[in-house]
């Protein structure tokens, strides 16, 4: 397990989109001596620069970043790769003498490192070809495992064709229902000792503006032609694509949106977006030091 060795120190440093966690970041993880491992679902892929708001090389400062420009668009990122990559951060902070600063919005994986997932099951091909026959009807899959699992699906939207497969391969290939599978086998944190969490909180009303002042600069550092680029190469058809600020963009190129309206969904969506962050991580993690950047800043820079 991580968070062992007696030399090494870590942190976590959350917040909503546009709250200014990236600069913050790079300041203690200098103050530490750190390297920074990125929490953003977005930032993971290569050529999603402009729209994933990811820190140029010059603004890292000198800071060496993990999970970022990891993987191509059209490669899967979930939480067990991420965790992967934790043990590969963790390892290599313990052999460059470095601590480790975890920072963004993706909470979701914060909160499976503390608290862990449950080692999925090795699917035999037999299974994984049943899966497939199955999977060419997704809403009668779905309706099935529902009465397999009713529980557990309440947590499955029902076009949520990702999902619903890792269910259907946990039950063909063992015979349980995911729930009970997940009792049987029940998850092991990654992080064992307490992790200090740090949470940066904005007033709605001015971390809007901030969105609304990003999405502009967003435009203007060349968005729309960056997710021209993206289609051309990838197609809409990774999972990534349908991220805020691209799938507005390709409605944008398809004539639904002007560009005036373009700014205005992209922005309206991050609030949204935004809102959703800060609930979560409200809910999720206990013991979180909050405040605005210069609080936290007061604090960490101490």
């Amino acid at each position: 397990m991580q968070n062992t060795h007696k030399d090494f120190t870590q942190l976590a440093l959350i917040g909503s989109t546009a709250s200014g966690k990236t600069s913050l970041g790079i300041k203690v993880a200098h103050h530490m001596n750190a390297y920074i491992l990125s929490l953003d679902s977005l930032s993971i892929y290569k050529e999603i620069d402009i729209v994933s708001a990811k820190p140029t090389l010059e603004e890292r400062d000198g800071i060496v970043h993990f999970g970022i420009d990891s993987l191509y668009p059209d490669e899967n990122f979930d939480v067990t790769l991420f965790i992967k990559l934790y043990h590969e951060v963790y390892a290599r902070c313990l052999q460059d003498k470095k601590n480790l600063v975890i920072v963004g919005g993706t909470s979701f994986y914060l909160k499976m490192l503390t608290e862990g997932i449950s080692t999925l099951p090795a699917i035999s091909p037999k299974t994984k070809k049943a899966a497939k026959t199955h999977l060419q009807n997704l809403d009668k899959t779905y309706a099935w495992l529902c009465t397999v699992d009713d529980v557990y699906m309440q947590n499955i939207a029902s076009k949520d064709s990702y999902r619903i497969e890792k269910a259907l391969l946990i039950y063909l290939e063992t015979g349980l229902a995911p729930s009970d599978y997940f009792t049987k086998f029940p998850p092991t944190p990654t992080i064992i000792k307490p992790l200090p969490i740090y949470q940066i909180v904005w007033e709605r009303s001015e971390l809007r503006k901030r969105i609304a002042l990003r999405t502009k600069l967003m435009l203007n550092e060349g968005l729309i032609d960056e997710v021209c680029m993206l289609e051309k190469k990838y197609t809409r058809a990774p999972n990534c694509m349908k991220s805020i600020g691209i799938k507005e963009t390709l409605a944008y190129l398809d004539g639904i949106y002007d560009k005036k309206m373009l700014v205005e969904k992209i922005t309206t969506n991050t609030a949204r977006l935004a809102k959703r962050q800060s609930t979560f991580n409200h809910s999720q993690f206990e013991n979180v030091v909050k405040g605005s950047v210069e609080e936290l800043e007061k604090i960490l820079l101490f």
